[in-house]
């Protein structure tokens, strides 16, 4: 039996929102303590910015994904949406999990290029899918410059 595009486009988005709450739940718990005691890089946003941007850009990513799988099915570039899914679910744990800048690093490079390459591939099959990951990737290189400048900010 065929899945509904309507039921499909829930998941996608609900997968993407899951994301998002089980990595503002690991936020939430460091963003009071030790977070807190980190000196900041300029143009650090306060923290209520967070859950509003994610979760409008969760959205985005979502429709995305499922703009192409409506294409497509599970085709190739749907699998690289899923690794940047993935990679974007490392990050929390990464930074306020371990308290490691350094390894969420290496995460955000990984998943700006995972976004990046799912872009290219979005664009290739939907140009609305690509347009709707262009705000992601922008505010994850955003996040990579904050990421960056915790970094080098708090080094021990």
């Amino acid at each position: 039996m065929p899945v509904s595009p309507t039921l499909a486009l829930v998941g996608f988005i609900g997968l993407c929102l899951l994301v998002g709450a089980v990595s503002g739940s690991m936020t939430a718990r460091a963003v009071h303590h030790w977070y807190l005691t980190l000196r900041a890089p300029a143009g650090t946003p306060p923290t209520w910015v967070f859950v509003p941007v994610w979760t409008v850009l969760y959205v985005m990513i979502g429709v995305a994904g499922w703009l192409v799988w409506r294409r497509l099915g599970a085709a190739s570039p749907l699998r690289l949406w899923g690794w940047q899914l993935a990679a974007n679910a490392l990050w929390a744990p990464a930074f306020f999990g371990l308290h490691s800048p350094a390894l969420a690093m290496g995460v955000v490079i990984v998943l700006l290029l995972f976004i990046a390459l799912t872009i290219v591939a979005f664009r290739r099959i939907h140009r609305t899918a690509a347009m709707l990951m262009v705000p992601y990737g922008a505010w994850c290189l955003y996040a990579a410059y904050l990421n960056a400048g915790f970094l080098l900010l708090n080094h021990t």
